[in-house]
């Protein structure tokens, strides 16, 4: 089994994995857009190989990594002037001039990478991770092979939460009437690291103008499963920590 990554706005790293000459898997990891060129090169020297190395991860694995961002509020300021710098000496960036970087964005963003992804990449699975984690992707690409006979299936560490709808307070839900009287969100994979099957990639990429969004991204890709027959896979090893265990695909910083 070989792999393949590569990234989106905000900052995220997409992988894709081959199989017998097929994609296994698009990853995109999410960066925090203020976060500086230091942050990038933790993740390069901790799990994302650069330069000849990246080529031959490429070549020999069939894995693609690249860092996904959108362009700054202020287009062509600063941020993007340095974006577009750093890319021309590490040539690991895809850069999406029509997504606008913005905490408030991040949920369209995610949904934008979906679109993004399988548009080019003709993947088994799509997966986004947090620009804190640190991922072992050979135990992600195990993970991943075990679930090649489900045609819908949605992988994560799957939590609910706390419908905020109070709106001086932080995480304002606008639309919290919908979630009911007891202002709790629906079953969905934490925004840490979750996997999709093309079908499902697909689906919003086909749906991408009717699909809604909330405030948080995890329950914004979790909704838009909710009326789908799909397979929602709770899988511990997605559920990134500080501490890690045997077999875990992550760790969070």
């Amino acid at each position: 089994m070989s792999f393949s990554i590569g990234v989106i706005d905000e900052m995220m790293v997409i992988l894709l994995a081959r199989e017998q000459g097929k994609k296994l898997a698009a990853i995109e990891m999410e960066l925090d857009a203020a976060r500086k060129e230091e942050n990038r090169d933790a993740i390069r020297k901790a799990w994302m190989p650069t330069g000849a190395d990246l080529k031959k991860l490429e070549d020999e694995k069939g894995i693609v990594v690249r860092f996904v961002i959108g362009r700054s509020a202020n287009h062509g300021d600063n941020l993007d002037r340095e974006i577009d710098s750093e890319n021309r000496q590490t040539n690991d960036f895809i850069v999406l001039d029509d997504r606008m970087e913005s905490p408030k964005e991040r949920s369209r963003k995610i949904k934008s990478f979906f679109v993004h992804a399988v548009e080019n990449w003709d993947a088994e699975f799509y997966a986004k991770i947090n620009d804190d984690v640190y991922l072992n992707i050979d135990n992600l690409g195990a993970i991943l092979s075990s679930h090649l006979d489900k045609p819908r299936v949605y992988i994560g560490c799957m939590k609910s939460g706390e419908v905020i709808s109070e709106p001086t307070l932080k995480w304002y839900e606008p639309d919290w009437w919908k979630f009911g009287d007891g202002k709790s969100y629906f079953r969905h994979a934490s925004g840490n690291m979750y996997a999709i099957s093309r079908a499902l990639a697909q689906f919003i990429s086909i749906n991408r103008s009717i699909l809604r969004t909330f405030v948080h991204d995890d329950v914004s890709a979790g909704s838009w499963f909710i009326g789908l027959d799909v397979k929602h896979v709770n899988e511990v090893k997605f559920c990134c920590s500080s501490s890690s265990f045997s077999g875990a695909i992550c760790a969070a910083g």
